[in-house]
């Protein structure tokens, strides 16, 4: 986690090179207001809880109260630091799989109910800012729009699709990938992708298992509209920050436009999106050539902008490393072996032996 912490000051390069760009003082940012200031933190905050709140109703719906409510939300949200600290928001599933298997869960049920937290996020992210770049298009910011959807319908079709073949399909480790694991890292290489194909079987199973059953239908709708109301919550965070500007903006405006900031900011060129986040939502907001970011007349300033960027992103990346340095820290019960029961045979197997039991007793049934 180090290299993540050393990473943060890197973030702020984009920020000072606004601030020294267009002229903004430190008292221009202070004159934001310390009661919007916390606002948006505190919308900021009920987003990361709304996420961390259906990451737990998912696990406890499939895998049973194996944990507290208030321990998987506080985990999923201190999960965002790692997403907070990498380009394209990834990293968040890893830290929810380690936890999940260190409570006895096995890889393949943990990394599917990470893959289902996943897409109900990607999936509502995706349908707003998709509807964002929409809207850019109609008011003329072609470039802005341009780039808003070609990263949102690319980034959700990648996620939703995969997902929801993964019940047709057994997905398996590319050949290409194999090949190298086998030659440069010798038996150890061939053994991790063995293990890799076994793992990505096993989440396919899961997929097949549980895909198209009245549960799953109600699981994802209701971690659907979750994560629909978590990214309106972050467009409450923007519009607190705007109105105590003087910024007039609506309810529905500022959702569109932090949606579209946060697909340009989804681009694989900084870290947490850092400046493209900036620069997303101050061009969709005053249609500005992306070449030419002279702000207009009575448009929203760079000052109210980066005050946004402080609230939702410098403070909650302070709040979720202490929870997730506090989960790192913290001792795991392990509860007593899951075992579920054949379809085929009826006999109860361990949840780390099912896709061998299938392979092995019952693939030519």
């Amino acid at each position: 986690m180090n290299w993540r912490i050393a990473v943060i000051p890197v973030t702020m390069i984009p920020i000072i090179i606004i601030a020294i760009q267009f002229d903004i003082k430190f008292e221009d940012v202070l004159a934001i207001g310390v009661l919007p200031f916390i606002a948006a933190i505190l919308a900021m905050m009920v987003k990361l809880g709304l996420q961390g709140l259906k990451l737990s109703y998912i696990a406890r719906s499939f895998l049973g109260n194996f944990d507290s409510i208030k321990r998987l939300t506080a985990m999923r949200m201190g999960s965002e630091f790692i997403k907070f600290t990498t380009p394209m928001f990834v990293g968040a599933e890893f830290v929810v799989i380690y936890y999940m298997t260190k409570k006895g869960i096995s890889p393949s049920k943990a990394s599917w109910v990470a893959l289902l937290d996943i897409v109900t996020e990607v999936f509502a992210g995706g349908l707003l800012s998709i509807l964002a770049g929409i809207f850019a298009l109609l008011n003329g910011a072609y470039v802005v729009a341009t780039i808003i959807l070609a990263t949102s319908i690319s980034v959700t079709t990648l996620w939703v699709v995969l997902f929801f073949l993964s019940a047709k399909h057994t997905f398996h480790l590319p050949s290409g990938i194999a090949m190298l694991l086998t030659k440069f890292g010798g038996e150890r290489g061939e053994k991790y992708a063995k293990q890799t194909n076994e793992w990505i079987e096993e989440v396919c199973m899961m997929s097949r298992q549980n895909l198209g059953s009245s549960k799953s239908r109600k699981v994802f709708c209701v971690g659907f509209l979750m994560s629909l109301a978590s990214w309106i919550f972050y467009g409450i965070s923007f519009l607190v920050i705007a109105v105590s500007v003087g910024f007039a903006v609506g309810f529905f405006e500022s959702i569109m436009a932090v949606m579209g900031a946060n697909a340009i900011g989804n681009l694989p060129i900084t870290i947490g999106g850092s400046g493209l986040a900036e620069f997303g939502i101050v061009a969709y907001l005053n249609n500005l050539n992306p070449f030419n970011l002279v702000i207009p007349d009575e448009g929203l300033e760079w000052n109210a902008v980066i005050g946004w960027r402080i609230a939702t992103y410098y403070v909650p990346i302070a709040i979720t490393w202490v929870l997730l340095v506090k989960l790192a820290l913290g001792r795991y019960t392990k509860p007593k072996t899951v075992q579920s029961k054949c379809p085929v045979c009826g006999d109860m197997i361990n949840d780390n032996e099912f896709a061998n039991h299938m392979r092995n007793k019952h693939s030519t049934e």
